[in-house]
């Protein structure tokens, strides 16, 4: 069921979109013509080697381009290769602009703030990336970081890719082990690191972390410590050898020099949340990671060079990396570390009437936050810039939609987008040229042949439920798995549920716009009596209940069937009584089914989230049904999986 329009572009603002140019682009290129969105995407799932040709022209990707095909065996997942005969450099596509317009923003919860021009952007990449070469950094090397999002992870990481080598970085609120499991696998040659970090008015040390990991990380022959807790950091805690400060490492004065690899050369490894195992480090490609960015922000987003990006994230989710990737178009990237609520609901609200946010991307638990907090940004803030709010990690409720046209602002293109690590980017994601439906992202991106599907792998029609997949190949698939010299692991995790198909592993539905619903994990279904049910669609109502913060769903194997069991944190000061239950279960019947509605209903203190805010239902189930969760560390609060043992609600 299609939900009502929320907003449309004028047509002003439509004609004017890089999408409206690349449509041009292509009609005096080759002659096409496209009367919607719909049709469009369908020539770019059609035509695949004509479509991404075409984007790499459009977007201006600086390569060297040799006579060759566009992909090689591009109908094979996996087994695809892009642009088999390109060379290029991450990095110097991201630092194509060399001037005095801002490049980076950077604030944090303690109101400090730096700016960075994009002269000083390339001066800085100069300055480490001579000092890498020096420690001996070649292209394939891993390079790692250990940081708050700052601007010396975006230099690090322009620094190591401009001299080939591999870029991978986790959040420092990661412990010991989480890091370990991380970095442990990838076996780094540097580590760059802060002394520590501010969150929640705390301030938290990170070189006695670091020194133990150094303990067990053998690999690593330079560690850089980046003052920012303390001018003058105590690197007494470190090994005597191979440490360095930030401000005394490397050259000054030293040009950026870029070394042009093969399209696919390792770019960036990526984890997993390995919630229930070790994580997998997921290798993505250069040149698919940049294409495939450089479209979403261009023609999906509708990026320009006069924009100011902000996306609240912290260096250990892909979002981050994605962030970074707006410098390719010249955009002022806004860097936030810290607390999104702290001091105040309002701390990113005035961040971004401050710096004139044009692009403000966050969360659906963050919005969440602010329309149980009563906050309304709209009568506390004057955001005129502010044209784009993205929000991705979670689905979008349609009532968190009412909450964004109706208390931040009405003229606003709302992309709710959907993806993940796995692909670096998107499956489904906005459009800037169409109407924005209640409760659905807009549409599939380019070039992206997602498909619902059942448990055959037959399409689907509009309305059914079932998993998404994609159909063919794309640049930003991962080029494979650190470690996994056979693939088999690789293969296992998206392709054994479909031969030959993208299986995601997001249970969702197409509605009769185009456009899609995200209902939940597919792993972390619901199946009572037979029937599946996404624990989004139990979320929306149970949401809408004042008494209730935020909730977390599973199935319970019971009596030979599943039933199910809703966890809800209180407000303060609420009790949940047996009227409460009943209101709980009278949504959910009334707004969905009564085969929706929980067996049991349990409050607790506290949701357990991975570091980057999802909530991790199956560690949860895992606990209930007295299973192992082996990577606790991947958790921001993983003392929260105590609440879950041995209830006795569950007992009977």
């Amino acid at each position: 069921m299609t939900e009502h329009v929320m907003w449309s572009p004028d047509t002003a603002r439509r004609d004017e979109a890089n999408l409206s140019r690349f449509v041009e682009c292509l009609a005096a290129r080759r002659g096409l013509q496209f009367d919607s969105y719909s049709s469009l995407h369908r020539w770019s799932i059609e035509q695949p080697e004509a479509f991404w040709f075409e984007l790499a022209h459009f977007v201006d990707m600086r390569a060297e381009w040799s006579e060759g095909p566009v992909v090689v065996e591009g109908d094979k997942m996996p087994g695809a290769h892009w642009f088999p005969s390109a060379r290029l450099n991450f990095a110097e596509n991201l630092l194509r602009f060399h001037d005095d317009h801002p490049a980076l923003l950077a604030t944090n919860e303690r109101g400090q703030r730096r700016a960075l021009s994009y002269k000083q952007l390339h001066s800085e990449v100069g300055r480490i990336a001579a000092g890498l070469r020096d420690a001996g950094v070649k292209p394939g090397d891993r390079v790692a970081g250990f940081m708050p999002n700052l601007p010396e992870a975006v230099i690090a990481m322009l620094a190591a890719t401009s001299l080939g080598a591999t870029w991978s970085s986790c959040s420092p609120d990661f412990g010991i082990a989480g890091v370990l499991d991380r970095f442990g696998q990838i076996a780094p040659k540097v580590l760059i690191t802060a002394d520590g970090y501010f969150y929640a008015g705390k301030t938290i040390d990170s070189l006695s972390p670091i020194r133990n990991v150094l303990a067990d990380l053998p690999s690593v022959t330079t560690v850089i410590v980046v003052p920012y807790v303390s001018s003058t950091p105590d690197l007494a805690q470190l090994p005597s050898s191979g440490v360095h400060l930030w401000s005394r490492f490397g050259t000054p004065g030293a040009k950026a020099v870029f070394t042009r690899l093969p399209f696919e050369h390792p770019l960036f490894v990526m984890y997993s949340s390995g919630t229930t195992g070790k994580p997998k480090c997921i290798v993505h490609g250069a040149g698919g990671t940049l294409l495939q960015h450089l479209k979403e922000h261009e023609l999906h987003v509708d990026l320009r060079r006069q924009d100011r990006l902000f996306f609240f994230t912290t260096c250990g989710w892909m979002m981050w990396n994605w962030l970074v990737s707006g410098l390719a178009v010249g955009a002022t990237l806004v860097l936030y570390d810290g607390s999104p609520l702290h001091p105040d609901e309002g701390v990113l609200w005035r961040m971004a009437e401050e710096e004139h946010v044009s692009i403000f991307g966050t969360s659906p638990k963050f919005l969440a936050a602010l329309d149980k907090a009563g906050y309304h940004p709209r009568e506390r803030v004057a955001l005129p810039a502010l044209r784009t709010l993205i929000s991705t990690g979670a689905p979008l409720a349609p009532e968190q939609f009412d909450f964004v046209y109706r208390e931040i602002k009405s003229d606003l293109h709302l992309a709710s987008i959907s993806g993940g690590t796995d692909i670096i980017s998107s499956f489904c994601i906005g459009n800037p040229t169409a109407p924005v439906h209640r409760g659905e992202l807009q549409c599939a991106g380019l070039g992206m042949a997602v498909d619902i599907v059942d448990d055959r792998g037959a399409s689907l029609p509009v309305g059914e439920k079932g998993e998404l997949v994609c159909r063919r190949s794309f640049p930003s698939m991962p080029i494979g798995f650190w470690g996994d010299e056979d693939g088999s692991r690789y293969r296992k995790a998206y392709f054994e549920r479909f031969p030959g198909i993208w299986h995601h592993g997001d249970y969702a539905m197409r509605t009769a716009s185009d456009g899609f619903v995200i209902l939940g994990r597919s792993d972390a279904v619901l199946n009572p009596g037979g029937v599946r049910i996404g624990t989004a669609e139990i979320y929306r109502q149970v949401d809408t209940l004042p008494e209730i913060i935020e909730s977390l769903c599973i199935g319970q194997d019971w009596q030979g069937d599943v039933r199910v069991v809703l966890f809800v944190r209180l407000r303060e000061g609420v009790t949940l009584d047996e009227l409460l239950r009943q209101r709980i279960r009278d949504v959910i019947r009334s707004n969905t089914s009564p085969r929706h509605v929980p067996s049991r209903i349990i409050a607790v203190p506290e949701i357990p989230r991975t570091l980057s805010g999802k909530i991790v239902e199956l560690a949860v189930r895992n606990i209930v049904h007295g299973l192992p969760v082996t990577n606790t560390d991947a958790l921001a609060n993983p003392g929260a999986l105590e609440h879950f043992k041995n209830l006795p609600e569950l007992q009977t």
